[in-house]
């Protein structure tokens, strides 16, 4: 006899078809080994007591506070723990229950049968100007025509190029000043049918430079803003581009300036909820949704959406994370930008484990390889 401890999480689904189960053994095992943990915060004592045995009667369970059981205080933080098949069926049991459980039903309902991605993209970055943060990704005219056909040998999927920085403290320019760097990359790109080769993306929320890429074969609209302008979601809408929307906390001048959240995945959540209601009303079809690492957030909050990116699958729409060679990397383990790419790959790939189906990177090919060897490792 021969025991293997399996890691938890690994593909369990594809090693039960292997083993030989039935269809109906998979779906109930692979069920049984999908782990959710939610905190759920401020809920009513009494809504606790009823939510605590209701879990353990099915045989999962919920963490509470000392002094719930004798309701010493209102309101209580708890940690419930449940897999897949218990989670549905607390869901069914809370629809009827008091103390606000019936909403809490409805929430915890939108993460029952979320799939994790079963695709990889990896976006690479070309930066049109003088000032972004990462001197090694800036590039005109014929370089970065030369970079992006290297990139696209590398295996990148989506090339993401902007003309503005956005880093911390940056100032912004005029539609013009932007047009003048993008527009020469632009057009090359055009001329050599570079379109029909890889997905383009344009890093802007100017609306005259969104319109000049999307009439030249530009697929997608990484905006910064969020679809803040009522003309770029317009744009977006009219010609079918997929929307990258991004969450930041004030503006790259000031964002950095002491940012706080009560809860920053809620908060987060809340404006991914308002702007898909915007860009459905604007005729956007594709959305992609982006926490915004580094924009208006601490080390700890950076932290926090990287390790919870499944917080945002219920959305149903691809999930974007961009922490390629940024500060919080030197927050943890100081060095400068040009050594950033050990702690890129290692952010990237937790994101990924936890979610995120593109990740945007200046080091397109280690990427590629990171994200294959991963792959393996999950089986």
């Amino acid at each position: 006899m021969v025991v293997e401890h399996l890691s938890s999480t690994f593909d369990l689904r594809s090693a039960l078809v292997e083993l030989g189960v039935d269809g109906g053994g998979i779906s109930i095992l692979s069920d049984k080994g999908k782990l959710h943990i939610f905190k759920i915060r401020d809920l009513h004592v009494g809504a606790a007591n009823i939510l605590k045995q209701d879990a353990l009667s099915i045989g999962c369970d919920l963490a509470v506070p000392r002094g719930t059981v004798i309701a010493s205080i209102p309101q209580v933080d708890v940690m419930l723990i449940a897999n897949e098949r218990q989670l549905r069926e607390l869901v069914r049991k809370e629809k009827s229950q008091p103390f606000g459980l019936k909403n809490l039903s409805k929430v915890l309902e939108r993460f029952c049968g979320c799939e994790m991605p079963k695709k990889i993209e990896v976006m690479g970055i070309i930066n049109a100007n003088d000032d972004s943060f990462y001197p090694q990704s800036r590039f005109n005219g014929v370089d970065a025509i030369r970079k992006i056909d290297q990139m696209i040998a590398e295996g990148a999927d989506i090339i993401d190029i902007g003309g503005v920085s956005s880093r911390p403290g940056s100032i912004a320019i005029s539609e013009e000043e932007e047009m003048q760097r993008v527009r020469p990359i632009i057009d090359a790109l055009y001329e050599h049918k570079t379109y029909e080769k890889i997905s383009l993306s344009l890093d802007s929320y100017a609306p005259s430079v969104i319109s000049y890429a999307l009439e030249r074969g530009f697929r997608i609209v990484n905006d910064i803003t969020g679809l803040a302008n009522d003309e770029v979601a317009r744009l977006c809408g009219e010609y079918g581009a997929t929307a990258v929307i991004m969450h930041m906390k004030g503006t790259p001048e000031s964002m950095q300036n002491t940012p706080h959240y009560d809860s920053v995945l809620s908060e987060i959540e809340q404006f991914f909820t308002e702007r898909l209601e915007r860009a459905e009303k604007f005729g956007i079809a594709k959305c992609v949704l982006d926490c915004g690492i580094g924009f208006g957030k601490t080390l700890e909050d950076n932290c926090a959406l990287i390790r919870h990116q499944q917080h945002f699958l219920p959305f149903g729409k691809p999930l974007l994370v961009g922490a390629s060679r940024k500060s919080m990397i030197d927050q943890i383990s100081p060095t400068s930008a040009n050594d950033r790419l050990a702690g890129t790959i290692a952010l990237h790939l937790k994101a990924i484990e936890e979610g995120a189906s593109i990740v945007r990177v200046h080091d397109v090919q280690e990427h590629v390889q990171a994200i294959a060897v991963w792959k393996a490792l999950k089986g």
